[in-house]
């Protein structure tokens, strides 16, 4: 599996934990890899570690499944996203899957001070249909640390061929 922008999520922790090994993160910050790696120490050496920028990185491998917990909904750009879309689509084999996690369209319209687009299950559905069909969707609302409530929604989506 590979994790878009797992390098400072606990996510990995979980992975790990549950006995998957052959997991990759990516992540934009050198920094928040490193981090995780201090964090994990030994249990993360089975994990491969990139510093890319999903909007220009090349896939050399296909996974069985993608997640994404908040990286897609940063993409303002329409060029952004349809390179990204293209790294999904070239990283994921047939019949493996993706989980996308996206600000909901109730959800904030900024995040950390930077712009978002919020998706619903049914945008993410079009935004991917070329090449991907829905399996299932699921509304979460996140509280931060604040006390705030964040309207997220994860769509569960299946490479076709």
């Amino acid at each position: 599996m590979i994790d878009i922008g797992g390098g400072m999520s606990r996510f990995t922790d979980a992975v790990l934990a549950m006995g998957l090994r052959d997991v990759t993160i990516l992540d934009l910050s050198q920094v928040a890899l490193d981090a995780a790696r201090d964090r994990l120490g030994p249990a993360g050496g089975s994990l491969t570690w990139l510093c890319k920028d999903i909007t220009t990185w090349s896939p050399t491998r296909q996974y069985d499944l993608w997640h994404d917990r908040a990286v897609f909904h940063f993409l303002t750009d329409p060029a952004d996203r349809a390179a990204y879309i293209e790294s999904l689509t070239r990283a994921v084999r047939i019949d493996g899957h993706a989980i996308i996690a996206t600000f909901a369209p109730d959800g904030p319209d900024r995040c950390s001070g930077l712009p978002v687009v919020r998706y619903s299950p049914e945008n993410i559905a079009v935004l991917l249909a070329d090449s991907f069909a829905p399996v299932a969707h699921r509304r979460h609302l996140h509280q931060t640390p604040k006390g705030a409530e964040q309207a997220f929604q994860f769509s569960l989506i299946r490479r076709v061929g």
